[in-house]
């Protein structure tokens, strides 16, 4: 079983958060889900509901993988010296690293993807990719694989991400399986994203 360090702050989008998680829980045997904050408080959504924390930041920083949900607070985040030293550090430790929406962006302020290929929330992408601009911004992708690192485009796109990491963890029949379980609609190919032209980045 890989273990999963899950990054919440106050703010983060529900979808965001709950989408991938629901895929990435898997069937219980796979990976084991740990609720990481900066303190252990529970921590409110953007819609309110506040979600009971596993582990602090300071406790812990070698997890299997890394998970990394958006919202505006993301950016505020990444303002904070000792979250970003942490993301830092439990991305080096990781087997694998997600992002999803500006929760990349916040990834890409800590420097862990310089150089690398990622993408983000479609409708606010030119208001926030120059905060890390020593990233390889994919304007079309409904997500990003460049090396260990999966990034997703806004929202739902997310669980199609968090689907292409346990097929490439577990094998594409499992997450088939995971995808019918939900009744969810996997779009397999990354580069299909119509929120890109809608959004006049192409």
């Amino acid at each position: 079983m890989r273990t999963l360090g899950a990054l919440i702050f106050s703010g983060f989008e529900t979808l965001d958060y709950f989408g991938p998680i629901e895929m990435l829980g898997g069937f219980g045997q796979e990976v084991e889900i740990i609720t990481v904050a900066k303190g252990l408080d529970p921590v409110p959504s953007v819609h309110g509901q506040r979600i009971v924390v596993d582990k602090t930041i300071s406790e812990k920083n070698d997890y299997d993988l890394l998970f990394v949900p958006g919202g505006d607070a993301a950016l505020i985040e990444g303002k904070d010296d000792e979250l970003v030293q942490w993301l830092r550090e439990a991305s080096s430790n990781a087997e694998r690293v997600m992002g999803v929406c500006t929760g990349t962006v916040l990834l890409g302020m800590t420097g862990v993807l310089d150089g690398r290929k990622a993408t983000t929330n479609k409708r606010d992408f030119m208001k926030t990719v120059h905060l890390a601009p020593k990233v390889d911004w994919v304007k079309e992708a409904r997500w990003v694989e460049d090396g260990k690192f999966y990034t997703s485009s806004g929202v739902s796109a997310g669980i199609d991400m968090a689907l292409a990491v346990m097929a490439d963890l577990f094998g594409m029949e499992l997450a088939e399986k995971l995808a019918l379980g939900c009744e969810y609609e996997w779009h397999k190919d990354a580069n299909r994203d119509p929120f890109a032209k809608l959004a006049g980045l192409v």
